[in-house]
């Protein structure tokens, strides 16, 4: 069932987002090699705490961090841990926060120091199909609008799309009705109506589509061990435009 927001709810989850973009506003000062993703993990908590928030995540279906932080092949949910950063990576961080039980959902991905041309482009044409789905994310369209965008952005560049995990609706819990693919599909495929809040967030791989679970529970695997980049951004839908709640 689709969760509307008013007013009030939306500038709640703004608020929520704001501490979110100011979370990786201090990660991105810190990005560096030698750095290890626990570190990552104990500034994003130490700073949410501070705001008087939650970190979203943190025991969310059982993961136990406060982050989600990938590296490299990692697509999704990697658990931060000792492993430490090193030139020439790039590194996908993904988080959560509740305030007062508002939650905004965002992801970015960085590089670690100087990194190659071809994963400075993967960052980079992934980041502009999050903003050609943003586009697409206003009343009287459809989900498959949003799908497309980012599909056929990252199709131009033959880059492989994640299929089993996609964007949600978001803001009252942190996984809400509807499903939001990155690729175009037959499911679902409701109209976007006013005063919906949603989670957009294309998973696109230098390789092919196909990923794999570790043994972890947890971490997601491009199945060719192609580098993957991930980025998101909560957004409330009105009448002509998405407004980006997780910004600064």
């Amino acid at each position: 069932m689709l969760k509307l927001k008013n007013k009030k709810d939306i500038e709640k989850i703004r608020s929520s987002g704001k501490i979110l973009a100011e979370t990786f506003e201090i990660i991105r000062e810190q990005i560096k090699p030698g750095i290890t993703t626990k570190d990552i993990d104990i500034i994003s908590y130490n700073y949410i705490n501070k705001c008087k928030a939650k970190p979203a995540f943190k025991g969310y279906m059982g993961f136990p961090a406060n982050i989600c932080i990938s590296i490299n092949e990692e697509v999704i949910h990697g658990i931060p841990s000792s492993r430490i950063l090193k030139e020439g990576d790039i590194v996908s961080l993904d988080l959560g926060v509740n305030l007062d039980g508002y939650i905004s959902d965002a992801a970015i991905t960085l590089p670690v120091g100087n990194i190659s041309e071809k994963n400075m482009l993967l960052i980079k044409v992934t980041e502009e199909c999050l903003y050609k789905g943003i586009e697409m994310a206003v009343t009287g369209n459809r989900v498959s609008d949003i799908s497309k965008a980012i599909f056929c952005h990252a199709k131009k560049y033959n880059f492989g799309v994640v299929r089993e995990y996609c964007g949600h609706g978001v803001g009252f819990s942190l996984h809400e009705a509807p499903s939001i693919p990155n690729y175009i599909g037959n499911g679902q495929n409701p109209r976007l109506k006013t005063g919906m809040v949603i989670a957009i967030e294309p998973m696109i791989n230098m390789g092919g589509d196909e990923i794999y679970i570790l043994d972890d529970e947890w971490t997601v695997k491009t199945a060719d061990s192609s580098y993957s980049a991930h980025f998101e951004h909560t957004v409330a839908i009105f009448e002509n435009k998405a407004e980006i709640l997780t910004c600064l």
